[in-house]
């Protein structure tokens, strides 16, 4: 590779992260979320769907994995003509899906380690299961909806047709979402996200109370304020609005709304106050969810993430050790990379902290364990900076811009060249 390999396959990164960006969106807030384990085995009947939704919803952000779809498909057995149980089936199958392929903190989505896009597809047997799913809570909704739009009139009319609408809107939001991250097709989501945006501007406007619906308006709303001219232009003609300050008060709305979606509200604040460089807010709501989910390990690997981006080097190495020590008594499944994940954080804050030693020890932990490429640049480019030899430093530079641009890791990529035309000086 040679040293100018920044310009055409950074633009090029950059030009494709940008794209999927939008649709990607509603999907960062559940990165941190995988689902539920249920105990309980006996025939549920009408009244448990709600209790077995809450259930699966609070062993989920626990990061109790393995039985979360049964845990919905309970609840759709309890009540199998609510699209929220459906809804929560195809929404668990999709987390974990992602918690597989190695999305563990919402950084994936931010670029450090590179695009989301391009892993390893789900089995035909998956995107059965899970569409079968997903297509059973938007035929429920959108039957409910024509049934109230006959005739209902009034204030109680109103709110019931607002949950109809929202209803639908969260069902098409997660297959925007799905369609985006899993499959990698951007224009077969935006139909999708399109109508989960205008169904929750609709129930908002039928029932301003409903702050759920918020999430999802909010959410693009930001990222749309917050595209190049060109790209906003885009979306303001496909349907979607803009208003960076609105769409950040409207997530902030939502996550103080006590519902269903209030903790997603609260991951896509993280991510969010993190872009604003918001870091004590940050902080604050990762804080607030450790104390509510503290069996969700990976809550102190995102602490340290953010403490490492407000330049808060000691607490990240606290946050780091922490989690490492909760992974280490953890016997449950771990997502793909995640112990090298823990390792290249921990050993990147050390490196910052000047403990150069103790940093290589953990980056050479973190290259020995299965990794994605994105990840594993990101290794390499932390260890050609710890080293003082010129040519061992090239060598890891060149090896870190590979891997990253494999992988359109832009910010990866020209740090990488950068370094490595000034070691070939």
């Amino acid at each position: 590779m040679k040293a100018n390999l920044s310009s055409a396959a950074s633009e090029r990164s950059e030009r494709f992260r940008r794209k999927g960006t939008l649709l990607r969106w509603t999907a960062i807030a559940a990165v941190l979320t995988t689902a539920a384990v249920l105990q309980a085995s006996q025939a549920p009947n009408g009244a448990d769907a709600v209790a077995l939704r809450a259930r699966g919803l609070e062993l989920g952000y626990n990061l109790d994995h393995a039985d979360a779809t049964a845990a919905f498909r309970a609840a759709a057995a309890a009540n199998p003509d609510h699209a929220a149980a459906w809804r929560s089936v195809a929404a668990s199958m999709w987390i974990s899906v992602l918690f597989e392929q190695g999305a563990v903190t919402a950084e994936d989505f931010l670029g450090r380690t590179g695009s989301p896009m391009g892993r390893t597809p789900p089995s035909p047997e998956f995107e059965k299961s899970f569409h079968d799913a997903l297509n059973r809570a938007i035929a429920l909704s959108e039957a409910r909806l024509n049934d109230q739009t006959r005739g209902h009139v009034g204030r109680e009319g109103q709110k019931e047709d607002a949950d109809a609408l929202y209803q639908l809107g969260a069902a098409y939001g997660f297959l925007a979402s799905y369609t985006a991250t899993i499959e990698g097709s951007l224009r077969k989501g935006l139909g999708p996200a399109r109508s989960a945006y205008n169904a929750h501007e609709r129930v908002l406007q039928l029932d301003p109370s409903r702050k759920d619906a918020g999430l999802i308006v909010g959410l693009y709303r930001y990222m749309v304020a917050s595209m190049p001219i060109w790209s906003r232009m885009l979306a303001y003609a496909a349907g979607f609005g803009g208003d960076r300050e609105r769409g950040i008060r409207m997530i902030e709305e939502a996550a103080a709304f006590p519902s269903d979606v209030q903790p997603n509200a609260r991951f896509s604040l993280i991510v969010i106050y993190n872009r604003e460089q918001r870091y004590d807010d940050a902080l604050r709501v990762i804080g607030e969810l450790q104390r509510q989910f503290p069996r969700n390990r990976l809550l102190w690997l995102e602490e340290g993430t953010t403490a490492f981006r407000a330049n808060r080097i000691a607490d990240a190495i606290r946050a780091y050790e922490r989690g490492l020590a909760m992974l280490a008594a953890d016997r449950r499944p771990r997502a793909f990379g995640e112990e090298a994940r823990w390792h290249y954080d921990y050993g990147a804050a050390l490196a910052a902290a000047g403990d150069n030693a103790r940093a290589e020890r953990e980056l050479r932990v973190a290259l020995e364990d299965r990794s994605h490429e994105g990840l594993r640049g990101r290794i390499h480019l932390e260890l050609g900076k710890l080293t003082t030899d010129r040519t061992r430093a090239a060598d890891e530079f060149y090896v870190a811009a590979n891997l990253c641009g494999a992988v359109n890791d832009v910010v990866c990529v020209k740090d990488a060249a950068a370094r490595l035309r000034k070691a070939r000086r």
